[in-house]
């Protein structure tokens, strides 16, 4: 009896992210903000801000070409922050940034 083919379609191949050409000359372009919940402690949205925005920066060190937390310096980290326009991260959120790149 000859072998059962297989009827799983096969994977389309991909261009991975990573190495397409990022345009760089496209505004940044805020997220609309939405109200925290209230009742919570001051810390909780301290923190809460401080992931958002490390994330942000995090994402932009990504788009300009700096994947590993090695590459990313906090005079690199407060380069992207006058780039997209945020005030200038903490130590704290620069630590938090490169946990970030190194993660991925």
């Amino acid at each position: 009896m000859p072998a059962a083919a297989s009827t799983r379609p096969k994977a389309r191949s991909t261009q991975s992210t990573a190495k397409r050409p990022v345009p760089l000359d496209r505004p940044y372009v805020p997220v609309q903000k939405r109200p925290l919940p209230a009742g919570r402690p001051r810390e909780w949205y301290i923190d809460h801000n401080r992931r958002l925005k490390a994330m942000r920066l995090a994402i932009a060190l990504l788009d300009l070409g700096f994947h590993t937390a090695r590459q990313a310096p906090d005079e690199v980290v407060h380069m992207a922050a006058q780039l997209i326009g945020v005030h200038p991260p903490s130590p704290a959120t620069c630590r938090m940034v490169r946990a970030l790149l190194q993660t991925r």
